[in-house]
């Protein structure tokens, strides 16, 4: 639940403190007061990408916070946890956007930095927002189904179907491709094979070629390192005169002479670390030595090996340390090409692609048809209250060639009586076209797990008695979660558990919006305004007052 929202340099604000109640917040003011600021803040927060025009005139930078109640949105919290930017109270949410004059954004989760991304995939867990042109949007194919697969659960079926079809298409693209071109094809497929075949019958491995040149150079080198390690050795202790010896004798001096002076204790001590360390580096050296051996048939056989290695090197024009990688890349074009297989491999991978497109779409499919007479009922239901009693929803679905959404079409019709029902744009009015997307969204935020609900002016069209009964719905609705709503009508204001009025004054540094919440004579006064216009009479002012006295 929206809790709090602070605003700083936005727009027309200067700076605007509110805080919200739970169930229905409607939000009132003269056209033009800047009703919609709250709803464009809250959007930023919630992921939508902002531009300088959304800063204050003058000002450096705008400063937006909005804080949340997490109780009844456990999924929000668990993808805090997940991406460690829970706070110190699991149930409390903060989140920052600022805005500079050099068009630089930048967002925080719990005073944590994030990406627009991150804002957007929480916003959808916490705020549901239905713009004032829905019912137009409503209009559209594209609207109509994701409606209906938000209500049937099965956005997600809907995604990996999507998915499923841009796989499809590839792999048909690429059968295509290879059928146009047939011949390329296997000459390519042919030329590859022989290339991985000579690379990979060398038999190289991954780190062979480094270790082939420090082989070579240790063989090559092998009289040296004898003759060079047996010298060390005898200066260091097989000579006549070596350095085990000379040591030896200087600790042996040494440990009679601390017994006159403790001083030399400790260079004493250096000397008979330095001895073990000698006779460890000797000791080493004799195992060495113990290894070295003159081998020119290995010496011969290295040296072929690394030459047969240069050569297809050379002859590919790559590095000798290159090749495996080269190998690689070979057979995974050869693998693209359908491998040794050539187009039978493909047709079977189209295949595969196909028939997983055509199991997903089978599945999406039931999703569908199972909600869709439910959903039609439940909006035919909302629809009587709102004037249109004599009017009923259908849902047809109607097969349609394999796309990326799916096996079939979806049209949302509408039929008034006993004549048949027919598509949307051909038979309501706008305000029978709003009225039916109020109810629509009413039945389908009631499914969502989000806890607030914004209605940005949806009552366009409406008046009189149905403006009452659509605030008594929205009333309804806030029952049992948060529901902000911008209205015109004062039928639905007075259904407000907290009321918030708008309006805007000029000052010294320009226009200023300003937001506050009303009490009730407050509230009676601007129902009135709702009701009457510019001239408020007494008549007006209890008129007002009755209807909150309803409400």
């Amino acid at each position: 639940m929206l809790t709090s929202l602070r605003l700083k340099n936005f727009v027309i604000v200067d700076e605007l403190e509110l805080e919200f109640a739970p169930n229905l917040t409607v939000l009132t003011g003269e056209t033009g007061a800047g009703k919609s600021i709250v709803l464009d803040a809250l959007g930023l927060l919630l992921g939508d990408r902002a531009d300088t025009g959304m800063l204050r005139h003058g000002a450096d930078k705008a400063d937006l916070a909005a804080g949340f109640d997490l109780a009844g949105t456990p999924q929000a919290a668990a993808w805090l946890q997940e991406n460690d930017m829970a706070g110190d109270d699991a149930d409390s949410l903060l989140l920052r956007r600022t805005l500079d004059s050099a068009g630089k954004s930048k967002a925080y989760i719990n005073g944590i930095a994030a990406t627009l991304a991150q804002l957007k995939t929480l916003g959808e867990m916490l705020v549901d927002i239905h713009g004032q042109h829905a019912h137009q949007l409503l209009l559209r194919a594209e609207m109509q189904r994701d409606i209906l697969d938000g209500y049937a659960g099965a956005v997600d079926t809907a995604r990996a179907l999507s998915g499923a079809w841009r796989d499809w298409q590839s792999q048909l693209a690429q059968l295509d491709d290879a059928r146009r071109n047939a011949a390329a094809f296997d000459a390519e497929r042919e030329r590859l094979q022989w290339q991985i075949d000579e690379v990979a019958a060398l038999g190289l491995g991954s780190a062979e070629w480094d270790e082939l040149q420090a082989e070579h150079k240790r063989l090559h080198h092998a009289a040296s390192l004898i003759d060079g390690v047996q010298a060390a050795i005898a200066v260091l202790a097989d000579g006549d005169e070596n350095c085990q010896g000379w040591l030896g004798q200087a600790n042996h001096r040494l440990a009679e002479l601390s017994g006159y002076d403790a001083q030399l204790e400790g260079p004493l001590a250096l000397l008979n670390e330095i001895d073990v360390q000698l006779i460890e580096a000797v000791n080493a050296l004799r195992h060495y030595a113990d290894g070295l051996e003159l081998d020119p048939a290995r010496l011969a056989d290295v040296e072929a090996r690394m030459d047969a290695v240069w050569r297809l090197a050379r002859k590919y024009r790559v590095e000798p340390e290159q090749l495996t990688g080269l190998l690689q890349d070979w057979q995974s074009r050869l693998a693209a090409l359908g491998g040794s297989e050539g187009l039978s491999s493909l047709e079977k991978a189209v295949a595969k692609a196909e028939a997983s497109y055509q199991q997903l779409g089978k599945k999406l499919s039931g999703l569908r048809s199972a909600a869709a007479p439910k959903l039609a009922a439940a909006v035919t239901k909302e629809m009587k209250p709102l004037a249109l009693a004599d009017s009923r929803l259908e849902i047809a679905l109607e097969a349609g060639a394999p796309s990326a959404h799916g096996l079939e079409t979806i049209d949302f019709r509408v039929a008034h009586g006993d004549a048949p029902a027919r598509a949307l744009g051909k038979i309501v009015s706008g305000g029978e076209l709003s009225r039916i997307s109020l109810a629509l969204q009413v039945i389908v935020s009631a499914r969502s797990g989000v806890a607030t609900l914004v209605f940005d002016e949806v009552d366009v069209g409406i008046g009189g008695r149905v403006a009452e009964i659509v605030g008594r719905l929205l009333a309804q609705l806030g029952a049992s979660r948060q529901v902000l709503c911008i209205t015109h009508l004062p039928q639905v204001a007075a259904q407000g558990h907290q009321h918030l009025q708008v309006s805007k004054a000029k000052t010294g540094t320009g226009i200023i919006s300003a937001v506050r919440g009303l009490n009730r004579d407050e509230r009676i006064d601007e129902i009135a305004r709702m009701l009457g216009g510019v001239d408020i009479t007494e008549t007006t002012r209890k008129h007002a007052a009755e209807l909150l006295g309803h409400a």
